[in-house]
């Protein structure tokens, strides 16, 4: 076992889910788990346990009436939190607070030196805004984290890197204006794909802007697309100098996914999250953070999210 990585491989994390028919339905977190068992990764890293946030917690991103509108819908669970993809299912606000809880105690973890690497596969619910939900999440744990790591332990120079195929809008507009968040997104180009954004040319606004990265892919990149991109953004990383790294590795930009265009195999996840660590440990104390992201294919899930798990350990 190692004392480097903590995986949280908790089965409570699946409630965070909206219905067996639904694409981001409980069955993703048992494809990560039996595939991560099966190569015997739990014998190599610490099992982290799911853990709630508090309101107050939720709140150093979200609006105070946004989180009680979750609250209310969640008791009732009718209709839906946005326009027609999150819905308003039993139980929501809890299970999006067992998320982001879970992500802010890897960061707790990660900090204090128990730890440099950690995962939280059912995390990295990047679309939704500060004050609404929007493409299948809740509360962006990602926003959450990087507020915690800023006002409660001062850590301002914080890495966003997100491969997933849908751009990481909810990250991206909260923090358009703040030179010191680092982000750099390789996504299916949004003329093709949900949310739209991300264009080459929204650069940050402001006294931030020509501080951030955005790489739209075309529809049906591969590997080498992907090795060609990913020079742009080390580049970008190592000027920056980030203190923390957060890693955002949604599934669905791997060949096969039912709803994207992109064609990369496990491998680039593998070599992202590789070469991202090599960049904590030189930058920022060894500090990564993976989230798990989207992805609807399960095999893709089980084999992308198993591949960054591995390099983390590596």
């Amino acid at each position: 076992m190692s004392n480097n990585t903590i995986v949280y491989a908790d089965e409570r994390l699946a409630s965070y889910n909206f219905g067996e028919e639904h694409p981001f339905g409980p069955a993703r977190y048992r494809a990560f788990y039996d595939e991560f068992i099966a190569r015997g990764l739990q014998q190599r890293c610490v099992i982290g346990t799911a853990v709630a946030a508090d309101r107050s917690s939720i709140e150093l991103f979200h609006t105070s009436a946004y989180v009680g509108r979750v609250i209310e819908a969640s008791l009732t669970g009718a209709g839906y939190l946005d326009q027609g993809d999150t819905p308003a299912v039993k139980g929501i606000y809890e299970a999006a607070a067992l998320v982001a809880g879970s992500v802010l105690d890897a960061v707790e973890r990660l900090l204090n030196g128990e730890y440099r690497r950690a995962f939280v596969p059912i995390a990295g619910l990047h679309h939704a805004s500060r004050d609404a939900a929007a493409g299948f999440c809740v509360f962006n744990d990602c926003g959450i984290a990087i507020e915690a790591l800023r006002r409660r332990h001062n850590i301002w120079r914080v890495a966003y890197v997100d491969i997933d195929a849908h751009h990481g809008n909810g990250v991206f507009y909260a923090f358009e204006e703040d030179s010191d968040l680092i982000f750099a997104d390789l996504h299916e180009d949004g003329r093709f794909l949900y949310p739209g954004t991300g264009a080459a040319d929204e650069t940050g606004k402001g006294d931030a802007t020509g501080t951030k990265l955005n790489i739209p892919m075309r529809p049906g990149a591969d590997d080498a697309d992907f090795y060609t991109a990913w020079e742009r953004v080390e580049a970008y990383l190592v000027k920056a100098e980030p203190e923390f790294i957060i890693f955002h590795c949604g599934a669905d930009s791997i060949k096969g996914d039912p709803i994207t265009d992109m064609a990369y195999s496990p491998e680039a996840h593998r070599y992202a999250a590789s070469r991202l660590c090599k960049l904590a440990d030189h930058y920022a104390g060894g500090r990564m953070l993976a989230l798990g992201g989207g992805g609807y294919n399960l095999d893709n899930i089980a084999a992308g999210w198993n591949a960054v798990v591995e390099a983390l350990l590596a």
